[in-house]
């Protein structure tokens, strides 16, 4: 792994997303200390993180409220 990534994720804060049903589809989401999103499987962060810049992020997540992302 690149080793810029791997710093963003031992200093990220994360949060599991209000919509997991009791640990049977959880994500996670991190705001990384180079202002990167990161997400990840709760069950099985070994398995990886996706990373979003702040700018893709945002978008995403308006369009999820907007109704335009289901």
């Amino acid at each position: 792994m690149n080793p810029q990534l791997t710093s963003d994720l031992q200093g990220a804060v994360w949060h599991t997303s209000s919509y997991s049903n009791n640990g049977a589809g959880c994500v996670e989401r991190g705001q990384l200390l180079s202002g990167r999103q990161g997400v990840r499987d709760t069950k099985d962060r070994a398995r990886g993180t996706l990373f979003f810049a702040a700018g893709p992020w945002q978008q995403f997540v308006t369009a999820v409220r907007d109704g335009g992302i289901a």
